[in-house]
């Protein structure tokens, strides 16, 4: 399991920490605000208060450490600046930085940010999902909870036909399409609405429809 960094303990940083916490993964949390960083030290690895601006504070922190350090400091460009540079000075292999304008964004690209956020379009759930990796490759989130979502194939599903695995009656989740591979390793061929005699192959990818949660529970066979 990863060993993910957050900086910024407010709504979106505190919406991750719980995602990557439920999911198992090891959590540093860092926040110059004493309070955020108590509200949430119940539920992360480690909560540290100190100024991320601060590139020895964040080594202390253990965040040169992680995996994955997501930079998620609101509207203070100058100390998003500031934290995404220091994540990447330290060797984080991957950092994420949460952008509230497509400028702020492009500046942090250019100091070296992997990956930009912006969190009004996509939701700290689904970028947890994502880092976790249990299958899913895309994930639309629809209304209501539910969501379509493409997933590697669960092992229990492997050789059978979808008439035999029936999803929708075991996991609630339908499958809506299968896309294998062609022989043209470029291109990929899509049956949509496959039959029910249609086999599912190791290689596959399912696209699917259900409930975040049953999408969840799927695709953590893998």
């Amino acid at each position: 399991m990863k060993k993910i960094g957050i900086i910024g303990a407010g709504r979106f940083g505190s919406s991750l920490a719980e995602s990557f916490s439920e999911a198992g993964a090891e959590v540093v949390l860092m926040d110059r605000n004493g309070s955020l960083v108590q509200s949430v030290s119940g539920i992360v690895t480690r909560a540290v208060q100190g100024d991320a601006t601060n590139a020895r504070a964040l080594e202390e922190a253990g965040i040169g450490e992680c995996d994955v350090a997501i930079v998620a400091i609101g509207s203070n460009i100058e100390a998003s600046t500031l934290a995404t540079a220091n994540c990447k000075d330290l060797g984080v292999n991957e950092v994420i930085a949460k952008a509230t304008s497509e400028l702020h964004g492009r500046i942090l690209k250019k100091i070296g940010a992997d990956q930009i956020v912006y969190p009004d379009r996509e939701s700290a759930h689904r970028l947890a999902r994502s880092i976790i990796d249990h299958g899913a490759f895309d994930l639309l989130e629809l209304s209501g909870g539910c969501s379509i979502a493409e997933i590697d194939v669960p092992g229990s599903c492997v050789d059978k036909t979808l008439a035999e695995v029936d999803l929708r009656k075991k996991t609630g989740v339908t499958v809506l399409c299968i896309r294998r591979p062609s022989d043209n390793r470029s291109k990929t061929r899509e049956l949509l609405i496959p039959s029910p005699d249609e086999k599912i192959l190791a290689e596959d990818r399912l696209v699917v429809f259900g409930t975040t949660k049953q999408i969840d529970d799927l695709t953590s066979e893998n």
